[in-house]
């Protein structure tokens, strides 16, 4: 009944690629354990099992670890992207884009130009 509550989070979890995923229900709790690739991704794990079980669930417990927190995420650039695109998408305000940028100097030389396929690096703010 509980896997059924949280099937979007588990959906999420196989989207997102989550390793050595690990998923038990014991006395109606829900038990979820698995490594995320980078902080984002835990976040909208996260994100996602408050959206269904509120703000502190007591039917569900998730260990999400996190393979890489030198950054805060990884972004291949898609046709049509700006970096301030891309820093709303991530932090929610698009003036946040020159974080992006300077994390990103070995690869950008001008914040408004930017290429399909280019992977940046998304800093922690």
């Amino acid at each position: 009944m509980v896997k059924a509550k949280y099937q979007e989070v588990l959906s999420l979890g196989e989207a997102l690629n989550i390793k050595d995923g690990k998923v038990t229900e014991e006395n109606g709790v829900l038990k979820i354990k698995g490594m995320a690739s980078t902080p984002y991704e835990k976040d909208i794990l996260w994100d996602k099992i408050k959206e269904i079980g509120g703000e502190n669930p007591k039917d569900i417990m998730a260990n999400i670890t996190v393979a890489d927190d030198s950054v805060y995420a990884r972004h291949t650039v898609k046709k049509g992207e700006t970096l301030g695109k891309i820093a709303k998408h991530y932090y929610g305000n698009a003036s946040k884009y020159n974080a992006i940028f300077k994390a990103n100097t070995n690869i950008l030389k001008n914040p408004d130009l930017i290429h399909p396929d280019q992977e940046l690096v998304i800093p922690k703010l």
